[in-house]
């Protein structure tokens, strides 16, 4: 599940990236309304959590242009605005729902839960597939030829930024930055460690091999068989 968060605070912004990648969703942040607004009409995101007073561009006003240009993607307002007046506006410029600050991140996660079960009984069940390999969304399951395999949080996330980018190679920056939230760094080998784990998980005992060291640039899941 992908997850953009628009906040011009760092340190909430920190916070809420962090907590919810722990719980394997993928989260970007945009720290002003101009390059909030971009990403939410030219990317493709679950769920948007949305900050109103903002660098550039206004909260309301980035709702305001994506409901006029047809992005349903669900909103949650998370703002110290609190008055009634500011809680009814929000909803009724096309808000899924409105959190006050300062909020427990455990009431923001289970609104952002409560959102996404509700989209998906609109949308057909999310399941990722290459070759034998299966993702479903719902239920964080993974299976390789029928056998489920049990991966830790940071794996899934791991495997599920892969199963969205099939055949596209991917750097190991951008594989810090999205789903460990590093910036890059060369010399760590976090990336490298996870990826011999995943690997041992979904391809050590299955065919085809799915993941794919590009030497000196990063990896790419793709059936080569």
């Amino acid at each position: 599940m992908r997850i953009l968060m628009v906040e011009d605070d760092r340190g909430i912004a920190r916070f809420v990236k962090k907590g919810l990648l722990e719980n394997s969703y993928f989260v970007e942040v945009a720290y002003d309304g101009e390059k909030g607004l971009y990403l939410a009409l030219h990317e493709d995101y679950d769920l948007i959590v949305l900050d109103i007073l903002l660098p550039k561009i206004d909260g309301r006003d980035i709702l305001r242009e994506m409901r006029l240009k047809g992005v349903s993607t669900p909103v949650i307002f998370l703002t110290a605005k609190d008055s009634e007046k500011d809680i009814v506006q929000g909803l009724g410029l096309g808000a899924d729902d409105y959190l006050v600050k300062p909020f427990s991140f455990n009431e923001l996660l289970a609104r952002i839960g409560a959102i996404l079960r509700r989209t998906k009984e609109i949308k057909a069940p999310s399941i990722l597939q290459v070759a034998n390999l299966t993702l479903e969304i719902e239920g964080h399951r993974v299976f390789r030829n029928k056998n489920r395999i049990e991966l830790t949080p940071k794996e899934y996330a791991l495997l599920e930024f892969f199963m969205r980018h099939p055949g596209q190679v991917l750097t190991r920056t951008m594989i810090l930055e999205k789903v460990f939230d590093y910036h890059f760094d060369p010399s760590t080998n976090v990336v490298d460690v996870h990826i011999s784990n995943l690997r041992n998980k979904i391809d050590r005992d299955f065919e085809p091999k799915l993941i794919h060291t590009i030497k000196g640039i990063g990896y790419v899941l793709e059936d080569r068989g």
